[in-house]
């Protein structure tokens, strides 16, 4: 039995990028994820939806461990993320940033490299070009002087999406890349992750414009709390899964 276990476990890991099992989240007292179960297929544009306070940026936050989690198990590659966080890299919600900092744009993104140069090792020439390229893909090398305050919302939105490609990772964790950019912002991210998609990345976001699920995504995860579906579009973005997604109250089964 041990055997077969543990051979599943490895053509699971080959399959997938991330496997949740059993993840709950609580704060305080109250359960922002209860007993989630699902997995992030690899080389996939994957969306996860649900209503506001649902637990979608959560569960993000507990794929990298920003927060603690009350029970349950993430793994990465099939590994836990502290054995494998070079290979996942992070765009915030752009609420979430300190836009006053005073730093410009091609440090922000030479920051995404701290985690394979180590802390004290110093930026150089070439860590330097590489931001500077990174900055290149997302169109915005005329701004790498500008201090972060002073650039647009999609701006700086896709100053946080060249930190990302820096990392050169295998997994990109997204919060609302697209909420409120520009079209142009909006076109240019999404053809730099269809470009990561083509060459195996996983890219996970979290996403609210519904009606563009089924044409930018092949994959949606639906939370409120609980799971409420996980799998390909075309057979888990339906009218029933998003009638119990949305919801007013969903029950928590909590026993």
């Amino acid at each position: 039995m041990e055997q077969k276990s543990s051979k599943k476990n490895s053509e699971s890991e080959k399959e997938y990028s991330v496997i949740i099992k059993n993840l709950s989240v609580t704060y305080r007292t109250e359960p922002a994820l209860w007993n989630i179960d699902l997995n992030f297929p690899k080389g996939q544009m994957i969306a996860i939806v649900g209503p506001n306070g649902a637990g979608k940026s959560t569960l993000i936050k507990a794929v990298m461990g920003l927060v603690p989690i009350t029970a349950g198990k993430v793994s990465i590659f099939g590994k836990p993320y502290s054995k494998n966080r070079d290979k996942v890299a992070y765009v915030p919600q752009r609420g979430s940033v300190d836009w006053d900092f005073p730093t410009d744009a091609l440090d922000v993104v030479e920051m995404g490299l701290y985690g394979k140069l180590g802390w004290f090792r110093r930026p150089n020439s070439k860590t330097r070009n590489l931001a500077r390229e990174c900055l290149d893909k997302v169109g915005l090398s005329n701004y790498a002087d500008r201090q972060i305050g002073q650039l647009s919302g999609g701006q700086q939105q896709r100053v946080f999406l060249a930190r990302a490609l820096a990392q050169d990772a295998q997994i990109y964790l997204m919060d609302e890349p697209l909420n409120g950019v520009d079209v142009i912002t909006e076109k240019t991210i999404l053809s730099i992750l269809e470009n990561l998609k083509k060459e195996g990345k996983t890219i996970v976001m979290v996403h609210h414009e519904l009606q563009t699920v089924d044409k930018y995504f092949d994959w949606v995860v639906m939370v409120n709390r609980n799971l409420i579906a996980n799998g390909p579009i075309k057979e888990m973005f339906t009218k029933i899964n998003l009638d119990r997604t949305y919801q007013e109250k969903q029950r928590m089964s909590i026993q």
